[in-house]
């Protein structure tokens, strides 16, 4: 099973020394994989509930913006995958959106994981211009927006929201057909949003039983729709909010260990802070007992 991480883009550490730094250091401990999570905007009211519990950032916290981060992260690794978890679809028009990843796939030589979801935040989405209530319709279109300009010669698309006919889109995407689109969220639509457009689930703050009982309710949703459960890819976005002691890093090995029993391929490790020190010290044990351990289960 993969490991990788969370980038520092936010509060303290969002600036350029702190995410080369962490790019380069995490590169050199061949960590996996590297992350980014979509926020544009911090309304200063939610009627949403975030998926991770309470929303761990004040309005005015400084947050790059995680296209763009990606982007930097491409140029400045060679080895480890870059993601996002999750690029909320209703944030940016499907056109350009689809020309900035195959931009990102293009300059990271292959190496996008494009994670999506359709959000919580109703004010955020209200400011972007997204139909907060029709946002799972227009999540599917824009997927197939997506797959219509990163694989056909001649793109065309009449839709609900979206239309265009006979233009030009170039490049494609290194990876064929295009970038893994690994989606997020465990409603009915998620699920059938995974099965049917997605080539993976991507689960957020789930107990290992937790898992297991979302993932029979997506091979029931997989069985349903004649999709072969096995090529559905399975990965997990964990945080680690807390102080990793000795009893608390055996903790996060054990619980990696229970979604490896469980066939997830992919964990991504949530420990931002707002010391570039800690994170890196974080890093370093991830790299040096945590991956280990669960290597050897």
């Amino acid at each position: 099973m993969d490991i990788g991480c969370h980038l520092p883009t936010q509060g303290p550490v969002a600036t350029r020394e702190a995410l080369l730094t962490f790019c380069r250091e995490a590169e050199h401990r061949q960590i996996a994989s590297l992350w980014v999570s979509d926020h544009v905007i911090f309304p200063r009211t939610a009627t949403g509930r975030y998926p991770g519990g309470r929303f761990p950032f004040a309005p005015d916290t400084p947050y790059l913006e995680p296209v763009a981060v990606l982007a930097a992260a491409a140029v400045a690794t060679t080895r480890p995958r870059i993601g996002s978890s999750v690029f909320i679809l209703g944030h940016r028009h499907p056109v350009v959106m689809a020309k900035m990843l195959t931009t990102i796939d293009a300059l990271s030589n292959g190496r996008l994981v494009c994670g999506v979801g359709v959000g919580w935040w109703e004010e955020e989405l209200t400011i972007l211009d997204a139909p907060f209530h029709r946002r799972g319709r227009q999540a599917d279109e824009i997927l197939r927006v997506f797959k219509e300009l990163w694989t056909s010669d001649h793109p065309r698309f009449a839709g609900e929201f979206y239309r265009f006919d006979d233009v030009g889109f170039a490049p494609k995407p290194v990876q064929k057909p295009h970038p893994p689109i690994w989606v997020g969220g465990d409603s009915p639509g998620a699920f059938r949003r995974v099965v049917t457009l997605g080539d993976g689930w991507h689960a957020t703050s789930k107990s290992p039983a937790e898992l297991a009982a979302s993932l029979d309710r997506l091979r029931a949703t997989a069985d349903a729709a004649r999709r072969p459960f096995e090529t559905i890819s399975l990965s997990i976005r964990v945080a680690l909010r807390h102080a990793l002691t000795a009893d608390a890093r055996q903790a996060v090995v054990d619980q990696l260990s229970a979604y490896k029993a469980l066939g997830l391929t992919h964990v991504m490790l949530d420990f931002r802070r707002d010391s570039l020190g800690e994170m890196l010290e974080i890093l370093e044990l991830v790299a040096k007992e945590i991956r280990p351990a669960v290597d050897r289960v």
